[in-house]
């Protein structure tokens, strides 16, 4: 268990050196600090006085040697393997049951059926099949499902808690805030998903990246989009999930002042500029941007595509600045447009967006997403959803509320919400835009 938790403390390299008596491996630290060595001699050769001959096949035979017997000195010595959330509920319960949320989405793991055998083989890990899978999880649990006795008495005392508190099985930081804005009452707001299944909402967690996620009742299959996973967010239920990458990083806030950021800053000027709130898409009509800077996850799935900017000038005025800023919020939105289209097509019926993350406290960044979608999008007056999707994992597992579901539309009648309503009046001024 100590090698297990040294392994999944750290990051760690091999290096290998090749000199001219031996072949060397190491297993380095990201600090630098040299944990491991393995050495194996080479042959050399004198056919004739004064003349040396080495075996390239066997310096590489040698290296793979050097490099398995690292395995022996660490690998076969790991306990266990954890993906995060998994590896801080154990050490929170002494419990090794697994999450559905991290098995499904990060790993291989399909339920029911589980591991699938073939895969490790084909890679050369088959010692993973070990005791039915126990290194990386031979029993799993659907997320806010109650871990073994509950706190431990080292964590609790770590936690400054009582042993036997009750901790739920995880979710990965983005599930628990769909989590946490999936089950919103928005009776009384006249919003098309009022009075509608969970089904037809769509959670946006808007942070460095963007995660889109719905869930289904039966399994869809979206091209470009991960999924569908069978419990990882809701215990019986599908999830899809799309997403942008450095979303969050194309408009990163840098404070002006202490009492403004860039964000409020360029909303502002970009009103004046545009002399009114109706008319501010239209002053992105002559530049383009293209966001995925970092490539595009969902719905193109290409790592390898790069971004791009069409209709830049010499000039570089604070309108300049102000207008690239529009642009590359208009990309977004039209980039969340592309796999709305995409998840539409593939069966979902998604009517709301409900938003949360940093960029969702961006107001222009919110209306220009209603205005490019059509739909309202919904924002909580507590902004903290990812913690609050946690808190509903932790009162699941304290057997409080009888499923997630329950718990997640009780806390949430006990919540008002703010909607941003598309202005239907400007529908055809940015339909023109688009067409344009």
């Amino acid at each position: 268990v100590l090698s297990a938790r040294l392994l999944m403390a750290e990051i760690y390299y091999v290096g290998v050196d090749v000199g001219t008596g031996s072949v060397r491996a190491a297993l380095v630290s990201r600090a630098g600090v040299l944990r491991s060595t393995a050495q194996e001699p080479i042959s050399i050769w004198e056919p004739q006085a004064d003349h040396y001959v080495q075996s390239s096949t066997e310096i590489w035979e040698k290296c793979c040697t050097v490099v398995k017997n690292l395995k022996e000195s660490c690998w076969n010595k790991a306990a266990h393997f954890f993906d995060l959330p998994d590896f801080l509920s154990w050490k929170a319960t002494g419990c090794l049951t697994r999450s559905l949320c991290t098995l499904v989405c990060k790993w291989t793991y399909c339920p029911p059926e589980g591991w699938d055998a073939t895969f490790w083989t084909s890679i050369g890990l088959e010692d993973l099949l070990e005791n039915n899978f126990s290194k990386i999880g031979s029993v799993t649990c659907p997320p806010g499902s109650p871990l073994g006795d509950g706190l431990t008495q080292e964590a609790a005392a770590d936690l400054g808690l009582d042993p036997g508190t009750a901790v739920g099985a995880s979710l990965i930081d983005a599930h628990a805030g769909g989590l946490g804005v999936l089950g919103a009452d928005v009776q009384g707001f006249d919003v098309p998903c009022d009075d509608q299944p969970i089904t037809s909402r769509m959670a946006m967690i808007c942070g460095t990246s963007t995660c889109h996620m719905a869930i289904s009742e039966r399994p869809l299959f979206v091209p470009g989009v991960w999924g569908p996973c069978l419990s990882a967010m809701v215990p019986g239920m599908w999830l899809n999930e799309g997403g942008q990458s450095a979303t969050g990083r194309l408009v990163s806030p840098r404070p002006l002042t202490q009492d403004c950021n860039i964000y409020s800053y360029l909303n502002s000027h970009l009103r004046v500029m545009a002399d009114s709130d109706s008319a501010v898409d239209l002053l992105g009509s002559n530049l383009h941007v293209w966001p995925d800077f970092h490539g595009n996850r969902s719905p193109l799935a290409d790592p390898t595509l790069k971004g791009m900017v069409i209709g830049l000038s010499l000039s570089q005025t604070l309108d300049d600045l102000a207008l690239l800023y529009l642009a590359t919020l208009q990309a977004l939105a039209l980039g969340t447009l592309h796999i709305l289209e995409t998840m539409k097509e593939a069966g979902h019926d998604i009517r709301t967006l409900f938003l949360c993350g940093g960029l969702s406290k961006n107001t222009l960044f919110v209306q220009i997403h209603a205005n490019a979608t059509g739909l309202p999008v919904v924002l909580p007056d507590q902004t903290e959803a990812v913690l609050i999707g946690a808190a509903v994992l932790g009162a699941c597992a304290s057997q409080d509320y009888s499923s997630i579901q329950r718990r997640a539309s009780d806390l949430f009648y006990e919540r008002k919400f703010k909607v941003f309503h598309r202005l239907f009046a400007h529908q055809r001024e940015y339909q023109a835009l688009m067409d344009h």
